[in-house]
């Protein structure tokens, strides 16, 4: 997207007009407001600096929890929003602690899909018993609305858009799901530059994570950001994965990166 004006908030689906004019690079999606900056905050923003049209969708506006209130979550996503510098942040207003992935959800998720009609949906997935239940419904919910994007012949269930297939779906996942899971496709996103920039994001929701809740997230993110940039030769990394292995025609450029320079990781011997 050439021109993208400012940093834009909305509740609902009235999305601005110059939000429809083209394709976007890519809609990232979350339960709540701090889970895509927790799991993908750096990644988004590298996008962002990469000159990609990004948004953000949050499925509900987080509340209520024993810390905070709507109008300050809301206040606090805005303030994350422009720190990764993503033009336009979406609040889909589903029900928050009663988020599930029925019919009605779907159509609702899938309709933005379609007027957005992005090139990659990025989605949180992970199971978190110990964590909120809606983390496990919005992955399966990304999922069906992924699919029912493409559908025809059921405009009438969404808002007679037109349908729109999207190519790619990939996840950021939960350090801490339930599941061992074998994913199909992985690959690990070079944050260093923005690693920062996602901490400040995450930072943002003070009514959230203040004093020892902040610096334990911290330094759980960290350590995450350092294992998995270490597993490629970045200072910082976070893991993106696919449910389907990553393909290409061209085997030595996706080994030495646009760049042309040699892959970072030293072979040992």
């Amino acid at each position: 997207m050439s021109t993208i004006p400012g940093h834009h908030f909305v509740i609902g689906d009235n999305l601005p007009l110059w939000a429809l004019e083209r394709p976007w690079d890519v809609v990232a999606v979350g339960a709540h407001p701090d889970d895509l900056e927790i799991l993908c905050g750096g990644t988004l923003a590298g996008l962002v600096d990469q000159g990609k049209s990004v948004a953000m969708i949050d499925l509900t506006d987080g509340e209520p929890t024993p810390r905070g209130t709507r109008l300050c979550r809301i206040d606090e996503a805005q303030a994350a929003q422009k720190e990764l510098g993503v033009p336009l942040r979406l609040l889909l207003d589903l029900p928050n602690r009663n988020l599930m992935d029925e019919p009605g959800n779907r159509y609702q998720l899938a309709t933005i899909f379609r007027r957005l009609r992005p090139h990659l949906v990025l989605g949180i997935a992970g199971r978190t018993p110990a964590g909120s239940p809606d983390h496990h419904q919005a992955h399966l919910l990304i999922e069906a609305a992924r699919f029912g994007s493409q559908l025809s012949q059921w405009e009438e269930r969404y808002a007679m858009t037109k349908p729109w297939r999207i190519p790619h779906l990939a996840y950021a996942p939960f350090p801490f799901d339930a599941e061992e899971r074998n994913w199909h496709g992985i690959c690990i996103v070079d944050i260093g530059k923005n690693f920062d920039r996602k901490l400040r994001s995450v930072a943002c929701y003070a009514s959230q994570f203040d004093g020892p809740r902040l610096a334990k997230l911290k330094h759980t993110l960290t350590g995450h950001a350092i294992y998995w940039g270490s597993r490629t030769g970045f200072s910082h990394g976070e893991r993106i994965c696919f449910p389907t292995p990553i393909g290409t025609d061209n085997l030595m450029k996706t080994l030495v990166g646009f760049a042309q320079s040699p892959a970072p990781v030293t072979l040992p011997g």
